[in-house]
């Protein structure tokens, strides 16, 4: 996957946005007209089985790329489909394969967990017969059962956005999109919204999130996106990501012995960068790949250095989109 739209050559695309593009005419204030580009050549495939987490400062055009990619905008230009579904020319097959949490959503207060989702297993037009079990489904998934006749008025923030997942999987769709999901929710109910994200990733969902809360995403996505200004600067696996904005990975090595000159001896070689005393050693910034640190550690060791430990040191997700952000990486 990657932001050239080039699909998996092991897992078909399950998502695919293709030149997409958001402009809004600005209204005329004081006599002056213009435009605001929200979503400008978006080109993404996610392949099917992935949790895709999108993130980018507020204004970076994540929201509105969401809702084209859930059919609640038209685009300017592009095309998005799902599961192989054109979503503007065939809005309603399209929704069968969409499962769709907004940031805001809404609950109705008087009604119970179970009315509630009765009410939408109807509007999504599941057949008579088989809602009764697709709301025992979503509830039991969703771990509800205890409130299950209890009033909306009366859930938690973290029950009401059980709630809502629980809605937007009554239909079976293969792909679930929410819109920073977590955002509100207290430590734990952050635990268990992963917790419940993984368990519905292993029954084969493909997961579309954005959320502010990188930490989070990092625990959770097997790939990522950064926006910025309206244009998909990054999209890959996570790994992946981390590596581009670092362009080079931090290494620590550890020696048993102090008597080894191990900083100035570091800072001579070609390739190693930002040479930092550590803890029992060293770390520093290296732009070699695998082969080429193997054999800088073999000269290491042959020039005297009692090595027992080498480890990357892998940066964070906030670190990276950090880097990104300020244009360090582009």
């Amino acid at each position: 996957m990657d932001i050239a739209g080039t699909p998996s050559r092991s897992r078909p695309a399950m998502i695919r946005l293709e030149h997409l593009t958001k402009i809004y005419d600005l209204p005329p204030d004081g006599g002056g007209t213009g435009q605001v580009i929200a979503a400008e050549g978006v080109n993404l495939d996610i392949p099917s089985g992935e949790i895709f987490g999108l993130v980018g400062p507020n204004g970076a055009g994540k929201t509105t790329t969401l809702k084209m990619l859930c059919g609640l905008l038209v685009p300017t230009a592009g095309r998005v489909t799902v599961n192989g579904v054109d979503v503007e020319r065939h809005p309603e097959d399209a929704q069968r394969h969409i499962g769709y949490l907004a940031d805001f959503f809404s609950l109705y207060d008087d009604l119970k967990v179970w009315e509630y989702l009765d009410y939408f297993a109807r509007a999504y037009k599941i057949e008579l017969r088989a809602i009764s079990a697709r709301v025992d489904y979503a509830i039991g998934v969703m771990g509800l059962e205890a409130k299950r006749g209890a009033f909306i008025s009366g859930l938690s923030r973290g029950m009401k956005q059980r709630l809502g997942i629980a809605r937007t999987i009554l239909h079976d769709p293969p792909v679930l999109v929410l819109d920073e999901p977590a955002a509100g929710l207290d430590p734990n109910a952050r635990v268990d919204f992963k917790q419940l994200i993984r368990n519905l990733h292993r029954e084969g969902k493909t997961v579309f999130i954005t959320s502010h809360l990188l930490a989070d995403l990092e625990e959770l996505c097997t790939s990522v996106g950064i926006m910025e200004k309206g244009r998909l600067v990054r999209a890959g696996p996570l790994e992946q990501i981390v590596r581009e904005a670092t362009g080079t990975r931090t290494i620590r090595v550890r020696l048993a012995s102090p008597e080894f000159a191990l900083i100035s001896w570091m800072g001579a070689q070609p390739g190693v960068v930002g040479v930092q005393p550590d803890a029992s050693g060293a770390r520093f910034r290296y732009a070699g790949s695998d082969t080429d640190l193997a054999v800088l550690v073999r000269a290491l060791v042959t020039a005297g250095a009692q090595v027992y430990a080498v480890e990357e040191v892998t940066e964070t997700l906030e670190q990276a989109f950090s880097r990104l952000s300020r244009g360090e990486v582009m």
